[in-house]
C-alpha cells in the first residue's frame, strides 16, 4: 500500500500582503504581493502543502487562517527598525518551515538567507522587476548591491518572470534561474461598455505617472482614469493630484479594492503602462483577463506585446505613445488586440497550470 507523503511547510515572506486578504485595511501593495498572494492561497488548496505567510502588523491577531493560509504577524512599518528585524526573525522561527520563499530586494532577504543558511533550511528567491537582473541595482546601489549578490547566491532557487530576466541575471550576476510568469485566478470574461484608458499603479517614480497626465493632454476627447496609489514614502504625491485634477477630460482616483478592480479593466479601451522597468506587471496579466489591450512606453517582457499581437510598446518614445493610441482607437482596433490578450493570458497566466511548477520543485527540493 502506498503511504502518503509528508506534508511540505513552505513559508512566503509578503509584509505588505495583509490588504490582499483583508480588503477592509487600507494598506498599499505592489505586484509582487499579488504575485504571492495569488501563489501561496492556490498552493495552500493541497493538502501536502501547509502554507504559512509571514506579514507585517496591519492591527490584526498574531495568527490567522485565511483562504487555507496561516498568517503569521511580524514587524510594524511605524517603529523601529531594528525592533522590526527581531520580530521578523522571531516570525521566520514560527513559522517551522521547510521552505522559505521573498519576491524583493531588502532587509528581509538577507535575513531570510541568513536564517535559511543558520538553520539548514531552504532558502527561495524571485525577482520582482528587471532592474534586479539587468545590473541597475548593482549599479546604483553598491553596498546594498554586494548583500543581495551575497543573498541570491545562497538561494536554492531563484525564479524570474520572464526569459529576459533569466538571460541578464546569469549575465550581471552570475546567478541561474528558472522563468515562471505571474499567474492569477481567470475569471470568465464579462463585456461592458468600453468607454476609458486606463492607468492604474503606484505613485513611484519607475511609474513615471505624470507621462499618463501629459497623454490626456493630449488627446483631450477621450476619457482617461487613472487610479494611483501614494507610493511609501512620496513626498511629492500632492503635486501629482494636484496637476491631475488639473485635466478636464482625466479622471484621478486614489484607491480602488483590488476585489473592485475588475470593473475598471471590463471599462477600458486600452491600458497604458508608463513604467521606466517591470518584470511582468500584474496589471498586464489583469487587462489580458479581461480582453483589455496594453500601450506599454517601455515594458514589453520577452516581446510577449508583438509575439501575440496583444498591444502595442513605444521603446520609451512618448511621441509614439500617442499615435500609437490614435492607432488602437482608430476603427475600434482594440476589440481585436484585446481578444489576441485573452487567448494569451489563457495559455500563459492561469494560477492552476502554474502553480503545478512549483509543486513540482518543491517536492523535489524535499
Amino acid at each position: 500500500m502506498a503511504t502518503r507523503p509528508e506534508v511540505i511547510k513552505i513559508c512566503f515572506i509578503a509584509p505588505k500582503v495583509y490588504p490582499l486578504f483583508d480588503p477592509d485595511v487600507k494598506g498599499v501593495f505592489g505586484g509582487a504581493e499579488v504575485d504571492l498572494y495569488f501563489l501561496a492561497t492556490q498552493l495552500a488548496k493541497d493538502k501536502d502543502f501547509d502554507v504559512s505567510l509571514i506579514t507585517a502588523d496591519y492591527g490584526q491577531e498574531e495568527f490567522e487562517t485565511a483562504q487555507g493560509v496561516k498568517i503569521i504577524k511580524s514587524l510594524d512599518f511605524k517603529k523601529n527598525s531594528l525592533i522590526g528585524a527581531v520580530k521578523v526573525w522571531r516570525a521566520i522561527r514560527r513559522a517551522g518551515a521547510d521552505i522559505y520563499m521573498i519576491k524583493t530586494i531588502s532587509p528581509g532577504m538577507f535575513l531570510l538567507a541568513f536564517y535559511c543558511c543558520l538553520k539548514g533550511k531552504t532558502f527561495l528567491y524571485r525577482t520582482s522587476n528587471t532592474n534586479s537582473c539587468d545590473g541597475t541595482y548593482l549599479r546604483q546601489h553598491h553596498v546594498q548591491g554586494r548583500i543581495y549578490k551575497w543573498a541570491l547566491r545562497r538561494a536554492k532557487h531563484v525564479f524570474v518572470q520572464n526569459k529576459t530576466d533569466r538571460a541578464n541575471l546569469e549575465r550581471t550576476t552570475g546567478v541561474a534561474s528558472v522563468a515562471i510568469p505571474n499567474a492569477h485566478r481567470l475569471a470568465e470574461l464579462q463585456e461592458d461598455k468600453r468607454d476609458t484608458i486606463l492607468w492604474i499603479g503606484r505613485s513611484a517614480p519607475i511609474k513615471r505617472p505624470t507621462l499618463f497626465i501629459d497623454l490626456a493632454e493630449k488627446i483631450p476627447d477621450e476619457k482617461f482614469v487613472m487610479i494611483c496609489q501614494r507610493a511609501t514614502g512620496d513626498q511629492k504625491y500632492q503635486q501629482l493630484l494636484t496637476r491631475a485634477k488639473q485635466v478636464d477630460n482625466l479622471e484621478f482616483i486614489e484607491r480602488v479594492g483590488f476585489d473592485e478592480i475588475h470593473s475598471y479593466f471590463q471599462r477600458a479601451k486600452v491600458l497604458v503602462n508608463t513604467s521606466d522597468a517591470e518584470g511582468f506587471p500584474n496589471t498586464f496579466i489583469q487587462a489580458c483577463e479581461h480582453a483589455t489591450p496594453i500601450l506599454s512606453l517601455n515594458v514589453n517582457p520577452d516581446g510577449f506585446l508583438d509575439q501575440h499581437n496583444c498591444g502595442i510598446c513605444c521603446d520609451d518614445r512618448f511621441e509614439c505613445l500617442v499615435d500609437s493610441l490614435n492607432s488602437i482607437l482608430a476603427d475600434n482596433r482594440y476589440v481585436e488586440l484585446g481578444k489576441n490578450a485573452r487567448k494569451y493570458v489563457e495559455r500563459n497566466h492561469d494560477i492552476k497550470r502554474t502553480v503545478e511548477k512549483y509543486k513540482e520543485l518543491f517536492r523535489r527540493l524535499c
